[in-house]
């Protein structure tokens, strides 16, 4: 199977994750877009994220009823720190891509097993504001494949703080995932 990973802390899930994803798929060929929420991501270490439980339901309801997006829980379930290469070697016998935008993709060197990463999946990198390609280009020692997608100015940051202020995230988000959030005071 050609599968393309995209994982993510998905804080929530929106509407720039679906779209690389499309892209991800149209563009590689692929049979399915894996969308993986990071159970205990060790790059956020310090940093405050919804409990895992309900990422992964909001991911859940952001890939729902598109048939070659699927949502992935196995990083949720896992104990520890949730490190790429582990998912990957569970993958055995697909034909993975790493989906990765352009400043994750830059600090690959620094990820755990890094070239056990690079031989696993190939990599697929999604440009992103302020990060020269050049600096991906040289990061990343391994052929790699530039989506194009249109860039949206879309974080996760900026939904929670949205959220946070009382403003909607209707249309930012899937319906589903909207409903998620407001039926269950996510970032209130």
């Amino acid at each position: 199977m050609r599968r393309a990973i995209l994982g993510g802390t998905f804080d929530p899930p929106h509407i720039a994750h679906l779209v690389v994803g499309e892209a991800a798929f149209r563009q590689l060929d692929l049979d399915v877009v894996t969308y993986i929420p990071a159970g205990a991501p060790w790059q956020k270490a310090d940093a405050e994220i919804t409990p895992a439980r309900h990422r992964w339901a909001m991911t859940l309801a952001a890939t729902d009823d598109i048939p070659y997006f699927g949502a992935d829980d196995r990083e949720v379930l896992r104990d520890g720190w949730s490190y790429t290469v582990d998912t990957l070697r569970e993958f055995e016998g697909d034909e993975l891509t790493l989906v990765l935008g352009a400043d994750a993709a830059s600090r690959l060197p620094s990820w755990h097993s890094a070239g056990e990463v690079l031989e696993r999946a190939r990599i697929a990198v999604v440009p992103r504001p302020g990060t020269d390609r050049a600096v991906v280009d040289q990061a990343v020692a391994s052929p790699l494949t530039w989506l194009d997608t249109p860039l949206l100015d879309v974080s996760g940051t900026e939904l929670r703080r949205r959220a946070m202020q009382g403003k909607s995230l209707r249309f930012l988000v899937r319906d589903a995932v909207w409903a998620y959030v407001e039926d269950n005071s996510i970032y209130d």
